[in-house]
């Protein structure tokens, strides 16, 4: 219990963390960052599963149509990681924030419409607070908050299809970034035809950042499988929470982005949201009867 908690936190925290990688190349074009983390990814995951003597080629034969399952969760993915890394390059850490603050509601209300789960009155209450609280922001700054909702959506539609695969995280990051393997390629060989490549050409500072863009991907998978096997799921949801608050302290004390009186009180309603949900969840959890088999 101990050793699942203390991973879950690792991975929460290191992707808690990740605003100030993905600042180190903010004179990278997000784009060019985005196809290096998939190439290198995609490296790094493959030596894991060779090491590991994993039997992804035949799971996937046996499998024919999730590939093309993979492929839309490859490009949920792409447009996640994309914007992410714009998001942290314009100085938006504390809009991405919020996305993965109401990503947790947004998932209870894709599992009520899609897997017909059904949901107590609180986690409804909180889902109504959250969307009360998006709204709110929307009317205060003449304009939706779309960058965490796209980062939201993204990601728990990214989840939804995950949750029926039969990979575990990183043999699905293999095929998700082998999916898009020859997109990203073609656009790093465009940037080096025309001279725009950031790989090589500058000082090498950028060249590992680049690079170790893999291993940084796949290290919080890692200890996060690690931690999900290990401790109760009501557990792990108190724990995801990390992840948001250390973008949100990172974009308002560390980068000094502007945090209004209105913005932090739409924050405050989210939060109140989450707050009520996980209330909800925790008492859940406490009161079920284990199964005796």
């Amino acid at each position: 219990m101990n050793k699942g908690i203390f991973y879950a936190i690792i991975a929460y925290v290191m992707w808690g963390v990740f605003p100030i990688y993905w600042k180190w190349l903010d004179h990278v074009p997000a784009l060019q960052v985005l196809s290096h983390r998939m190439a290198w990814s995609l490296v790094f995951v493959a030596l894991l599963l060779l090491w590991k003597k994993s039997r992804l080629v035949r799971t996937i034969r046996r499998n024919p149509r999730q590939a093309a399952v993979f492929f839309l969760t490859a490009c949920l993915l792409s447009v996640n990681w994309g914007l992410y890394i714009w998001a942290i390059q314009t100085d938006r850490v504390v809009d991405a924030s919020l996305g993965y603050f109401i990503n947790p509601l947004i998932n209870v209300l894709l599992g009520t419409i899609f897997l017909r789960e059904r949901l107590p009155l609180g986690h409804w209450v909180a889902v109504g607070l959250a969307v009360f609280g998006v709204l709110y922001l929307a009317l205060q700054q003449a304009g939706l908050p779309w960058i965490a909702l796209v980062l939201a959506f993204s990601f728990a539609f990214y989840g939804l299809l995950r949750k029926t695969a039969p990979l575990n995280s990183l043999e699905g990051l293999a095929v998700e970034t082998t999916a898009l393997l020859p997109l990203s390629l073609s656009y790093m060989v465009f940037l080096e035809v025309q001279g725009h490549g950031a790989f090589g050409h500058g000082d090498i500072i950028t060249s590992l950042f680049l690079a170790f863009a893999g291993p940084v991907t796949a290290l919080p998978l890692l200890f996060f499988a690690a931690g999900a096997r290990r401790i109760p799921y009501s557990q792990l949801g108190f724990i995801q929470y990390l992840t948001p608050t250390l973008q949100f302290l990172i974009g308002v004390f560390m980068y000094l982005e502007p945090l209004s009186r209105d913005k932090l009180t739409g924050f405050a309603i989210v939060w109140l949201a989450l707050a009520l949900y996980t209330s909800v969840e925790w008492r859940r959890s406490r009161t079920r009867v284990p199964v005796v088999t």
